[in-house]
């Protein structure tokens, strides 16, 4: 989710920590990021600054949205027109809106590369763990250094109905052979391991958060997961 997104799961609690692009915008994630982007939303923007266009929360937004998806339908081979669609179904946070219009985009342009990830990453926030796999990895055939991208293959096998811990730890691994102090890797293979029940390897990879990253929220929930671990 590029998405630079801190996603981790708790033991026994399923818990999204987010950095810029899963849930609320999302996808953590790499590339042109559908939010933060071309639009963004007005949270956090100094008293009296004009509305983004197309935000639903200002007056018209609503319409402003709908006159972008119309576009988009009534023009299918404007590139540009199927981004901006998506980008506003992100606003609303219908991330399936969105995988419709980054599919024909990344259609009329396919070696796209921001494109192809941003595609990843609606997958992944409309829950579709596996498209997002098979997404992600058509992205790093295109740039295989690619790390946050790695980092979010990774996630997909967490966060799926069936986790593969083992998979996932093999993609954190190889995301940290290319950047050894990547916070959210370090952060997201610590909750793997959890996951897979192995204190020593987990408290091992917490270790190195903290000395990368001291002030991460994260460190206090994770040393306590870790703990708990043979206790259930």
């Amino acid at each position: 989710m590029t998405k630079e997104n801190i996603l981790f799961l708790a033991v026994g609690l399923l818990l999204g920590l987010i950095v810029g692009f899963v849930v609320t915008n999302n996808l953590n994630q790499s590339g042109m990021q559908m939010m933060p982007g071309g639009t963004q939303p007005t949270s956090g923007m100094p008293s009296g600054h004009p509305g983004v266009p197309g935000d639903p929360s200002q007056p018209g937004g609503m319409q402003d949205v709908q006159s972008t998806i119309d576009k988009a339908r009534q023009n299918p081979n404007d590139f540009d027109a199927q981004l901006e669609a998506a980008k506003v179904y992100y606003q609303i946070q219908r991330f399936d809106g969105a995988v419709e219009f980054l599919k024909r985009a990344n259609e009329l342009k396919p070696d796209d590369y921001d494109t192809l990830v941003n595609l990843a990453n609606a997958y992944f926030d409309s829950g579709k763990y596996e498209d997002a796999e098979k997404t992600y990895l058509s992205a790093l055939e295109k740039k295989k250094d690619d790390v946050n991208v790695r980092t979010d293959l990774g996630l997909t096998f967490i966060f799926r109905e069936k986790p593969d811990y083992d998979r996932a730890i093999k993609e954190f691994t190889a995301s940290l052979q290319l950047d050894p102090n990547h916070v959210q890797t370090l952060q997201n293979l610590t909750v793997a391991y959890t996951k897979k029940g192995d204190a020593a390897k987990a408290q091992e990879t917490l270790a190195k958060l903290e000395s990368v990253d001291a002030g991460n929220a994260a460190i206090t929930r994770l040393r306590d997961d870790i703990a708990k671990i043979g206790t259930k």
